[in-house]
């Protein structure tokens, strides 16, 4: 696990200076050593974390001829099959790296080696004799990768934050993001917060010559089941979860170490593995604590498990540093809680394994469940629908209020997933008036609904999750986290051979009885205590909420809010009245506060202060 840099610039002339800078903005990704290649036209940086082959795997890595070098951060859990099979096409390695073998697959298979490859991974190579440039992200997202293109420029990162050190970056807020960053609680769309920076998105690759980019997906998530009993899907299911966990296991020639909170996910894998040490974070709150549960399940295990609470101060003092790591807004609340939560593993280990995944693909999330009354009322025609809900919005709150207007609209802007927490009206009722737009969920939703929306409903949330939630939230979170304390997080059940799997199951199985996950519950049931397995997901709960009736927190708030630069983006009166309402015990405003707390810090760290972390 790496951190990767590169630029092509003819007009810099000091390249070995400002791609050692741009690599040392992400150190933390990889603080045990670094590596660099320049000539006229190009300069290429790496930050390694060494996990496999500890003496002879430092990048950029050539092929044997030295006319191709490769930059890559993640891990390929194929590579020794994939190795054997180059090895038997004649080409030479120097290192036992998996780097080496991405090099070699490219010169053997060209862009084929994109889909031969079973594991993370960002990476770009460069042809010495073409000028050519080609880099790749892995099917999931679950490694990240940057660029930036802007007149002669073009550049890439694992971090954002690399760019801030070359000269002719251009740092600009993007306010385009503003809005849909309001509702969603992270940056959306495919240009970042940063003018004219970039998200390489999952199973894309690009090329780069002559001052041309062009893109290309080699991967697209699609779901087509086939008809087999549950027995028969229970047995295919649970051999290749257990492979999949001992393949990233293994991996590494480092100890492996294991995240364990109460849920079935983490307890799942920890089960399988049986790693040695097991990580969990909590709150000294009441319903906020997953650390006794996680203690738990390692005394059965035998597993030695080392946890932290998190105190309000902590959790409030070290949002700078979230927000710096997270290069753009993250309002997702469990991204605190998994920041102490790796560097508490970092302590004691280099690789952790995580649950990350599995909702996405087994149907885990409640919003999955709809009773069969909403079934039958979303087959009222939508115009009946519409006006019932015109009707009753001005009314006062009465229980099913909020459901009737929610289903009065078309799928695709009733569900976005599991970020929302404002309509389009309210977002602009936050912002300044210069910064409204008549953008919608649906303009961000919908071109992607329209590619799946012949099936059934839970498919649908599962294709929409995939695309939004998993990559731009959950897993930017788990690799921006973890990373900030140079660990390698794993994610063994977000695997390519078990989406080959799971994309051939019947939602049926995933979602029924009432319950979530349900073929993944039963295989679950076999490994662990039934408590366990039958657990609803937390997902690092946190008590902001309650943290904001409190004056201490209120009034930090309330500085960070009326802030001067703070009326460039939003309704300040609004927004502290947002604060006052919800202070005052009158309405639930806590996770909007908190969306708008983030932006103001991110903008204070990277364009009043820049503050290095």
């Amino acid at each position: 696990m790496c951190g990767i840099v590169g630029f092509v610039d003819r007009e810099v002339t000091d390249k070995k200076m400002i791609i050692k800078k741009m690599a040392d903005r992400i150190k933390h990704r990889g603080p045990d050593g670094e590596g660099f290649y320049t000539d006229s036209d190009i300069a290429l940086g790496h930050r390694r974390l060494s996990i496999i082959d500890l003496k002879t795997g430092d990048q950029p890595i050539f092929n044997e001829n030295k006319d191709k070098v490769i930059v890559f951060n993640g891990e390929i859990y194929n590579y020794r099959e994939l190795k054997e099979d180059l090895l038997k096409c004649g080409h030479k390695f120097t290192t036992e790296t998996d780097t080496e073998v991405i090099l070699h697959g490219y010169e053997e298979y060209q862009e084929e080696i994109f889909t031969k490859l079973r594991g993370m991974f960002a990476f770009v190579i460069y042809d010495k004799k073409t000028k050519e440039l080609v880099g790749a992200r892995d099917i999931f997202g679950i490694k990240p990768f940057y660029y930036y293109h802007k007149d002669d420029t073009f550049m890439f990162a694992s971090e954002i934050k690399a760019f801030l050190e070359h000269p002719n970056f251009s740092k600009e807020v993007n306010y385009d993001a503003l809005k849909m960053y309001l509702i969603f609680q992270y940056s959306v769309h495919e240009e970042t917060f940063f003018k004219n920076v970039f998200k390489l998105k999952p199973g894309h690759y690009f090329k780069y010559k002559d001052g041309e980019l062009t893109i290309h997906e080699y991967f697209k998530v699609s779901y087509d089941a086939s008809k087999k009993s549950m027995e028969e899907y229970k047995s295919e299911l649970k051999n290749i979860l257990e492979e999949s966990i001992k393949a990233h296991q293994i991996t590494s020639d480092v100890e492996v170490g294991s995240y364990l909170s109460g849920g079935v996910d983490s307890s799942y894998v920890v089960s399988v593995a049986r790693p040695n040490k097991t990580f969990t974070v909590g709150f000294d709150v009441n319903g906020y604590d997953e650390t006794k549960m996680a203690k738990d399940l390692s005394d059965i295990l035998h597993i030695e498990n080392k946890s932290k609470h998190i105190s309000a101060d902590e959790f409030f003092n070290i949002l700078p540093t979230i927000v710096y790591h997270t290069d753009e807004p993250h309002a997702n609340l469990s991204t605190v809680p998994l920041y102490f939560l790796s560097k508490l593993a970092s302590q004691d280990v280099k690789v952790v394994l995580s649950g990350e995944g599995s909702d996405e693909m087994f149907g885990g999330y409640l919003e999955y469940l709809e009773p069969r009354s909403l079934g039958i009322y979303t087959k009222v025609p939508s115009f009946l629908r519409k006006t019932l809900a015109t009707v009753i919005k001005p009314l006062p709150h009465f229980p099913g209020k909020n459901t009737l207007i929610k289903y009065s609209k078309p799928f695709y802007e009733r569900y976005i997933g599991h970020g929302s927490y404002m309509t389009e009206e309210e977002a602009n009722n936050i912002l300044a008036s210069y910064l409204r737009t008549d953008e919608t969920i649906g303009d961000v939703i919908k071109p992607v609904y329209d590619e799946i929306k012949g099936a059934d409903d839970v498919t649908k949330k599962m294709y929409i999750d995939m695309f939004f939630w998993l990559p731009q939230d959950i897993l930017l979170k788990a690799d921006k986290m973890s990373m900030a304390n140079s660990l390698e997080l794993r994610v063994p059940l977000l695997d390519k051979v078990v989406f080959e799997s799971a994309r051939r199951i019947p939602t049926k199985y995933f979602v029924r009885d009432n319950e979530t996950k349900y073929l993944f519950r039963e295989i679950a049931r076999e490994k662990m205590p039934e408590e366990w397995s039958k657990r609803k997901k937390l997902g690092f709960p946190v008590p902001l909420g309650k943290w904001l009736r409190e004056e201490k927190y209120y009034q930090m708030v309330k500085e960070k809010f009326s802030m001067p630069f703070v009326s460039k983006f939003f309704n300040v009166d609004y927004i502290l009245n947002m604060l006052d309402e919800h202070y005052q015990n009158k309405k639930k405003n806590g996770l909007q506060i908190y969306i708008i707390l983030i932006f103001i810090i991110w903008y204070e760290v990277y364009f009043e202060e820049e503050i290095k972390c």
